[in-house]
């Protein structure tokens, strides 16, 4: 099997698939009605087309795709059946399950005709024998991540005997962890920052600044990055990552790749954390276990502030569905949740 699993760009997707995709976001105008993904946020259109790229890969990786193909062609029983042995091989049986549940929605958003009651059946039974992974032994408080990034981010200025692309990456990679642990965003969001847009300095102050329309939750998220960080994101964005900006196709994305300089993907984002903190601590704290970290370190450090976890994750629980929070309130539980973590930096 040739190359390493990626998810297969829009561009190079089969002619039929990528025609009836661009077809599906189409947006509606007054009284014409928009394509079938047209309702959908961005974010999750988004997650739709790079589970489907990821098939689409193992396909080219597997010599099974067809460029000439009919939209939808690919999604057969034999092409799933071997697609799910290897994600078996290297994913945990609960992304199994949901590679196959997006596959099947985007595949409906496709190729709407395509029938394909027998994936759905497949879906349940994925569903049925996942197994989550307890996630107690690889809970780390959040504390802990941001002094491993801010010991990362020193050690790398410090090494002056590296060249400047090695410090970069290891800047780079300390600033990640240090900043997903102050502020624990959807991955999703943290790998598609961009300066002047998402992530922006107002005055002396950084900022990460979401959009109603970039979050899951439907409503928009600020959020004011604790001053320990100020003066490394400042670093970051004047040094290390002018470093890495080595082509114009690195744009305004804040995570850039050592090869090329171009944008991080949100898959290599995800390893590059994974595999800091595996190094750096000994445990290897997905993006996702960072959102466990702040809740469980709400609870620890902040028990008497109710909803502290659920505002700082931007979650609703169940006394708050009905109403949404407010600018103030979200800013507030910002606040103190990272307090807890200048408090513990100056009392250790």
């Amino acid at each position: 099997m040739a190359g390493s699993p990626g998810s297969l760009p829009l561009a190079e997707w089969p002619m039929q698939d990528r025609a009836a995709w661009e077809r599906a976001c189409v947006p509606g105008h007054r009284l014409r009605r928009g394509g079938l993904a047209s309702h959908l946020k961005p974010v999750t259109r988004d997650d739709l087309a790079r589970r489907y790229g990821l098939f689409l890969d193992f396909l080219r990786r597997t010599r099974r795709l067809s460029g000439a193909a009919a939209s939808g062609f690919h999604v057969i029983p034999e092409n799933v059946d071997s697609y799910i042995e290897e994600l078996r091989t290297r994913v945990s049986s609960v992304t199994v399950y949901g590679s196959i549940y997006k596959l099947r929605r985007a595949t409906q958003l496709i190729a709407p005709e395509h029938d394909v009651p027998w994936l759905r059946e497949l879906e349940k039974d994925l569903a049925f024998t996942m197994q989550p992974k307890s996630k107690m032994d690889r809970l780390i408080l959040a504390p802990v991540l941001v002094s491993a990034g801010l010991t990362l981010m020193t050690e790398a200025d410090a090494a002056l005997h590296h060249t400047p692309l090695r410090r970069a990456i290891q800047y780079r990679n300390g600033l990640m962890v240090a900043l997903l642990a102050c502020c624990p965003i959807r991955l999703k969001n943290f790998a598609a920052l961009k300066l002047n847009e998402t992530l922006v300095q107002v005055k002396n102050n950084w900022w990460i600044v979401l959009s109603a329309e970039q979050t899951k939750e439907g409503r928009s998220d600020e959020r004011r990055i604790p001053d320990l960080l100020a003066s490394y994101i400042d670093r970051y964005a004047s040094v290390h990552r002018a470093a890495l900006a080595r082509y114009p196709k690195s744009g305004d994305a804040v995570w850039l790749s050592l090869n090329n300089g171009t944008p991080m993907s949100q898959g290599r984002v995800a390893a590059a954390i994974t595999q800091t903190t595996t190094a750096a601590i000994g445990i290897s704290v997905s993006p996702h276990l960072f959102r466990a970290s702040a809740a469980t370190t709400a609870a620890v450090h902040a028990g008497a502030t109710p909803h502290l976890a659920s505002s700082v994750l931007a979650h609703r629980d169940s006394a708050t569905t009905q109403q949404h929070y407010n600018r103030a309130s979200s800013l507030s539980a910002g606040k103190a949740y990272l307090a807890l973590a200048e408090l513990y930096r100056t009392e250790n």
